[in-house]
């Protein structure tokens, strides 16, 4: 099995990164995979690796990192027939959680060795490509407002401090939002629109979300001002967001997002730009590796016909390891 491994030197504890690379390079290796360790130097380094290793024929990519890693290093391996999977050494690791992959360095790597690659959708946000989810509003406001030294000191608790001094100072913008060709409009606080269920590691905000289903799901929060978002925050937290009519749920292919004043826009956590943006899912853009136990709720099992299609991939996959 022909990896690179492509790291981010700046995610964790710099001290601690390098021994948990080796070891979970050490277990690959011992299964006899080829793994090559390349680390992120600069913005953009990860999609431009990505990119050699489909370019150079790798079966492999596995993002060492956090979310912003892999959004990278998705956004080089898009089309391509190089799959993802993920080391997870970031602040809040959302899409190993997802999957339910371990949190540990080697039971991670361990993990993986059973996993088994499988097609799956992305979302594209203007040019940018995402992997997990596109926030827009407060949340994009808060993600803009985190520095890295702050993430890498304080973890998840810097979000929190930002979204509590972003929660004064938000307020409502008049939004157009065009779902598959039908406009509505509101005054809306954040929009959160998943290829995925989980955010942020700890809600399922985008609760129907499936990563092979062709579609996004879109979560809108209306409101005009930070104690707003913060109340239907609390109801999505409780689970009661069904019964708040200030929360409306849609599914799309094509979601446009028209705002006055503009709102920021972030995807997997990193700050993209501003509205005026278009989301759109891409079917089927990115192998990945995925866990032999996925909910079936996450991704829909693959019927008989699927199976035969994937039936050279899987079998070269194992020829290869």
């Amino acid at each position: 099995m022909q990896t690179m491994l492509v790291f981010n030197p700046t995610a964790g504890q710099a001290e601690t990164l390098e021994r948990e690379l080796e070891v979970a390079a050490s277990v690959w290796r011992e299964q006899g995979w080829r793994v090559v360790l390349e680390p992120t130097r600069a913005a953009g380094d990860g999609r431009r690796l990505a990119r050699l290793a489909a370019e150079q024929g790798y079966h492999l990519v596995i993002a060492a990192g956090g979310d912003g890693t892999i959004n990278e290093v998705i956004n080089g391996l898009v089309g391509s027939q190089t799959a993802l999977a993920t080391l997870p050494l970031g602040t809040m690791n959302v899409w190993a959680r997802e999957l339910g992959l371990p949190l540990q360095p080697r039971a991670a790597a361990t993990a993986l060795l059973s996993w088994k690659p499988r097609p799956i959708d992305l979302g594209r946000a203007g040019e940018h490509y995402f992997l997990l989810m596109a926030g827009i509003g407060f949340d994009a406001a808060i993600t803009a407002g985190v520095k890295p030294a702050e993430k890498r000191r304080f973890g998840a608790f810097a979000y929190v401090v930002r979204g509590i001094e972003e929660a004064f100072r938000i307020r409502g913008a008049r939004t157009r939002i065009t779902l598959d060709g039908r406009p509505f409009r509101g005054r809306v606080l954040m929009i959160v629109i998943g290829n995925s269920q989980l955010y942020g590691g700890l809600v399922k905000i985008t609760h129907r979300a499936s990563i092979d289903d062709g579609l996004l799901d879109v979560c809108v929060i209306k409101g005009y001002n930070g104690l707003s978002a913060l109340r239907r925050l609390g109801a999505i937290l409780l689970r009661s967001y069904s019964q708040d009519p200030d929360i409306a749920y849609y599914r799309a292919r094509t979601i446009e997002v028209t705002s006055r004043p503009r709102m920021p826009v972030q995807v997997d956590g990193d700050p993209i730009g501003m509205t005026p943006m278009t989301f759109e899912v891409v079917p089927g853009a990115l192998q990945a590796l995925l866990p032999p136990n996925l909910p079936e709720d996450l991704a829909a099992p693959l019927t008989n016909r699927e199976a035969r299609r994937l039936l050279p991939w899987i079998i070269s996959w194992f020829v290869r390891r």
